[in-house]
């Protein structure tokens, strides 16, 4: 199985993504759409909200309810991402230990958190003259 994506950008800085049968903009300037980055937290934090939710349910926390992730993501000199902190509220009342091995087990389920790994690197084609 795979996942596929077909991004273009006819100029500037801003490229529509076709996925599935959705489309988004991301603009590189966040001029237009939400910048690179910000799509990436909103991909990671999206990502880890079902993560929480199975989390829960495996380490006797039941139904979070209500979940809301506030995704900060610090950058460095060069404006690339350095770090990222997830601020997690959830509505159900889940005492700090419990809220940890819910922590911890999405962390090891959740797919963007994996993919961001050193060792992960987009192999290339490159075709000048195509259009």
């Amino acid at each position: 199985m795979s996942k596929q994506v077909t991004t273009v950008s006819e100029e500037g800085f801003s490229a529509t993504n076709e996925i599935g049968e959705f489309e988004t903009t991301i603009d590189a300037e966040g001029e237009e759409a939400p910048d690179t980055l910000e799509s990436l937290l909103a991909a990671y934090a999206s990502c880890y909200v079902p993560a929480l939710r199975v989390g829960g349910q495996q380490r006797d926390a039941g139904d979070l309810g209500r979940i809301e992730i506030e995704s900060t993501g610090e950058l460095n000199d060069d404006d690339k991402l350095e770090s990222v902190h997830f601020d997690i509220r959830v509505e159900a009342d889940v005492d700090d230990d419990t809220g940890q091995e819910v922590i911890d087990r999405a962390f090891e389920l959740c797919k963007v958190h994996d993919a961001l790994k050193d060792s992960l690197h987009a192999d290339t084609d490159f075709e000048g003259g195509a259009f």
